[in-house]
């Protein structure tokens, strides 16, 4: 558990960057820091390993004030995971990833073995151990630099923006690698972002900082997202928080699912129009949803060049938001219903996703 208690920070000029904040961050639980520029997230993350020294208030972790603990020896309690991963580059990545435990006191051998491990915990490859940071991509290097935070084993991890500086893509793939990896490691963490969406996927809770430094609201995403306390953070939420508040929603994908078939990419024309139950057929690609083939084109057969990528849904686990998101993305507005492997198991309108979208507003009425 990490404790704010009223912290306050000033400089000389008269400036104040965080302002009276008190919090308590749950152990084990992610608590994402989001705000504006200049709400002073990235301050408050700082006190907490003394980067940046409070000049009032008191931090706790666990109970115990940091101001009375060694400087080093905190900052060895506690993983440190910043954008553009951090990495030393004149060593190899599983020196790299091994520093943090070797600083602790583990001898080489066995921290370089650990490093090992967690480069397979964090989703890499382990023939890349003896490459160098700048042989790897934005998004390889930022799993490095989670995995070198976790090295040391620690309780506390701190995480300034850790995902800002790779694409969308890659971004959405750490991501979900982040959340897996902390359901089995349950490490008491908090993050930095500016990004809402991040900060309401990946929080367990979310406190949302002003200009000044205030704090304007903690809460779960959910909480935030149906009872936001005042005016700004309803606005720096933004004006799609039904939407959003989807994602909080598991979707139905038994009731009402459609059978529907599908051909193989290269099935020919004639085979097509023979299969559709109406314009559009859906296409797998080694047996795994692609995407839907438009009958009423002029085509000799299925190829890549004449298929619509229709959006498809993950069944297992996967939000409301999700299944809406791939009705509206269909050509035909029949979002694809697949398995972990990506195989079709039918699919379901938009006009019954809307439906158990109003049967949650009716729950949260």
């Amino acid at each position: 558990m990490i404790t704010f208690q009223n912290v306050t920070k000033h400089y000389d000029n008269g400036s104040v960057v965080v302002d009276g904040l008190s919090l308590v961050a749950p152990g084990g639980k992610i608590t994402v820091f989001v705000g504006p520029s200049g709400c002073g997230k990235t301050t408050s993350l700082r006190m907490i390993n003394r980067l940046v020294e409070p000049s009032s208030g008191r931090i706790l972790l666990n109970g115990e004030a940091t101001e009375q603990m060694d400087i080093v020896q905190l900052r060895r309690r506690i993983g440190y995971v910043i954008q553009n991963a951090g990495l030393f580059p004149h060593k190899n990545i599983i020196d790299n990833i091994a520093t943090t435990a070797i600083l602790n006191g583990a001898a080489k051998s066995k921290a370089r073995a650990r490093a090992g491990e967690l480069l397979e915990v964090v989703g890499l490859d382990p023939q890349i151990a003896k490459r160098f940071p700048w042989q790897l991509s934005g998004g390889q290097q930022q799993r490095v630099g989670v995995a070198r935070a976790l090295a040391a084993d620690p309780e506390f991890m701190l995480m300034d923006e850790p995902f800002s500086a790779v694409d969308p893509v890659v971004r959405e793939q750490l991501q979900e690698e982040f959340l897996r990896i902390q359901k089995e490691v349950s490490k008491t963490i908090i993050m930095v972002t500016h990004d809402i969406d991040e900060a309401m996927k990946l929080g367990d809770l979310v406190a949302v900082l002003k200009p000044g430094g205030k704090l304007a609201q903690m809460a779960s995403p959910g909480e935030l997202l149906n009872t936001p306390q005042n005016a700004f953070v309803a606005d720096f939420i933004g004006k799609d928080r039904g939407y959003r508040k989807l994602s909080f929603h598991a979707a139905d994908t038994e009731t009402g699912l459609r059978n529907e078939p599908y051909a193989e990419l290269d099935c020919s024309f004639e085979q097509a129009k023979e299969m559709a139950i109406d314009r559009w057929l859906l296409v797998t690609q080694n047996g795994k949803a692609f995407g839907w083939f438009d009958t009423h084109q002029p085509a000799t057969a299925i190829t890549h060049d004449n298929i619509n990528l229709g959006a498809t849904f993950h069944q297992q686990g996967s939000p409301l938001r999700h299944l809406l998101d791939a009705a509206l993305s269909s050509p035909n507005h029949r979002a694809v219903i697949v398995d972990e492997r990506q195989i079709p198991q039918g699919t379901i309108h938009l006009d019954q996703v809307l439906d158990m979208c109003k049967s949650t507003r009716q729950e949260g009425a």
